[in-house]
């Protein structure tokens, strides 16, 4: 069986009920916190319950959630949402969090190339903005690597622990993804 949502150390998928302990405990750690998003109150196991369970998205939704699972491991090591949906003009965005004990195993980059493959080769949407914080460098240094353009920097946008934070604003077009990434093939059967 053949699928786009299947890479060579990652499979993109639904998060189960289940799995929503393992979001509490990513949750606990406030680096990777500031790294992906910002520092969210504390929450009970039965709120992040209710997280999972209402992130699910339908098929024609284009703003959906889904979880990252490691092949080698069986088991999922993060998550990504897709976000900022603009039809109209054929643009969207997501935000990408791997757990800090998976990371630099190249499971995010895996991750972004198959949602990409799927948003601009499925979805017809022609162009993705993401946006970093200045100060995570290894994000920056990996959406570069994928083919993303720096386009500017919100300067001071952002405030937590006790500081003013810039916002680099990166994005990708279609163009640029498929000179350098596979929008996949159809088979005959």
């Amino acid at each position: 069986m053949d699928s786009i949502w299947v890479g060579e150390r990652v499979r993109v998928r639904g998060v189960e009920p289940e799995e929503s302990l393992l979001l509490m405990e990513f949750d606990q750690d406030s680096t990777f916190m500031r790294n992906n998003d910002r520092l969210h109150p504390p929450r009970s196991k039965a709120g992040y319950r209710r997280y999972v369970e209402s992130g699910d998205g339908t098929p024609d939704d284009d703003s959906f959630g889904a979880g990252i699972e490691s092949l080698a491991e069986g088991r999922l090591v993060g998550w990504f949402g897709t976000n900022g949906i603009d039809k109209n003009s054929g643009v969207f965005s997501y935000g990408i969090a791997i757990g800090t004990d998976f990371q630099r195993r190249g499971y995010a980059d895996e991750a972004i190339v198959l949602l990409l493959r799927y948003m601009f080769g499925e979805r017809r949407f022609q162009k993705c903005d993401v946006e970093i914080y200045a100060y995570n460098t290894a994000s920056l240094k990996l959406h570069e690597k994928l083919g993303f353009v720096e386009e500017g920097r919100r300067r001071r946008s952002q405030y937590f622990a006790g500081d003013y934070h810039d916002v680099v604003l990166m994005g990708i077009t279609i163009e640029e993804y498929a000179a350098a990434h596979s929008l996949g093939t159809v088979q005959s059967s």
